[in-house]
């Protein structure tokens, strides 16, 4: 593995170019708006960006665990919902607004007491529909989860603004 920008770069990450630099800078903003979106609350951290592909890391809490003991299946969820967004996005020259319109996700295993890594990447890209595939890892590198996922890219900007403060 390669160092990168966010940190270590994975052998899956090193398939993608990296993303232009007006660009990365700003995806590699997501999760650290003024404005506390669902992924700044969650506590979602960037650790790599390239040309249709993130990585993400969301430090472990005891208050996403379910009472079984493991992390509750709508943290991961979330996760692979929110790691796609910058691999999406990046593909173009303004942030846009992107729906999810579809998720296809497998549990594999669980995770507990460690961190949540997951990894998104770009499949295809069609006019306004994008196509991704994601997972979502233990810390100690065991795979919890397996997605595919359909997004619609929309022709309206994206500000990262609260719109509720106009």
């Amino acid at each position: 593995m390669a160092a990168g920008r966010f940190g270590v770069v994975t052998e899956r990450a090193q398939r993608f170019p990296p993303l232009a630099a007006d660009r990365l800078a700003i995806w590699s903003r997501f999760g650290k708006w003024d404005t506390v979106w669902y992924p700044k609350f969650l506590g979602i951290e960037v650790e790599e960006i390239r040309q249709d592909y993130a990585r993400m890391r969301l430090p472990f809490r005891p208050e996403f665990r379910q009472p079984a003991g493991v992390v509750h299946g709508g943290v991961i969820a979330s996760m692979i919902d929110s790691v796609v967004v910058p691999a999406v996005g990046g593909g173009y020259d303004e942030p846009r607004q992107l729906f999810t319109i579809d998720i296809q996700l497998r549990f594999l295993a669980p995770i507990v007491n460690e961190d949540l890594v997951a990894e998104g990447w770009v499949t295809q890209r069609g006019r306004s529909i994008v196509f991704c595939d994601a997972e979502v890892r233990g810390a100690s590198g065991d795979l919890a989860a397996t997605a595919t996922l359909t997004y619609k890219v929309s022709s309206k900007p994206l500000t990262f603004e609260d719109e509720s403060s106009r």
